[in-house]
């Protein structure tokens, strides 16, 4: 629908009062005026503060999620003290750091990194998640000196190195001393992450570094199945790394 710039006060009003089962028709006006800020600064400017506002309000969860995706399209440096406050809430920190997470600026990954730091838990993780998506190089220390934390925790970093993939990723993984166990997997899963990333990148000589490393690992005569499964997608990822026609 076209926007009228005087529908946004009433749309406003009947945001805060938003409630899942309640009309949002009343939002379409939102829904307008975001695509018409793309080309107008002055639009863009009030309509993120008007966001901002509601989700540092005691407006409803619905209402607040709303204004989270909202500023996942327009936000700004000026929404993320708003969203970061959000993070440690419960209720309201997966959508925050859904915002955060797609607003592509060194601010949005920053309170995301305070987080890791500050917040304990799924609340934790999935703060390293969004990272992960964002492939926060900055995040590699981070996520490394949490190899040593609660299982869950190791977990979701090592995860999340395997995504961001970089040189010092994969040194911090096949460096972590885990002998055994899910966070012992989760480290193997995400250096031959690591690996696939380097092979798909055209790195082909760090690749197969890592992948003859889990190989010999594995061993010549695995004894599960998952070790077996393990040898098996190193083997192929050197006789990947060895095919100079891989990358392209």
């Amino acid at each position: 629908m076209p926007f009228d710039p005087k529908t946004l006060d009433s749309s406003m009003k009947a945001l805060a009062a938003y409630d899942w089962s309640g009309d949002a028709a009343p939002l379409g006006a939102i829904d307008a005026a975001v695509v018409a800020a793309h080309d107008d600064a002055q639009l863009a400017a009030d309509l993120e503060g008007r966001l901002a506002a509601m989700v540092a309000s005691d407006a409803s969860r619905a209402a607040k999620e709303y204004a989270c995706r909202k500023l996942a399209m327009i936000g700004t440096t000026v929404s993320v003290p708003a969203l970061a406050a959000r993070l440690g809430d419960a209720d309201d920190s997966h959508m925050a750091r859904f915002a955060l997470e797609r607003m592509q600026i060194p601010e949005a990954a920053e309170a995301l990194r305070q987080a890791v730091d500050s917040l304990t838990g799924d609340l934790r993780i999935g703060m390293l998640s969004s990272l992960a998506a964002r492939r926060d190089t900055a995040s590699v220390a981070r996520c490394a000196a949490l190899l040593a934390a609660d299982a869950k925790t190791a977990v979701a970093a090592a995860g999340a190195l395997g995504r961001i993939a970089t040189p010092e990723a994969a040194k911090a993984l096949a460096t972590a001393h885990v002998a055994s166990g899910p966070v012992a997997e989760a480290i193997v899963d995400a250096r031959i992450a690591c690996a696939d990333a380097f092979l798909a990148r055209g790195a082909r000589d760090e690749a197969r570094t890592i992948f003859e490393a889990i190989a010999a690992e594995a061993g010549e005569a695995p004894a599960t199945r998952r070790a077996r499964a393990v040898r098996i997608a190193a083997r192929s990822g050197i006789l990947a790394a060895l095919d100079d026609t891989a990358s392209r």
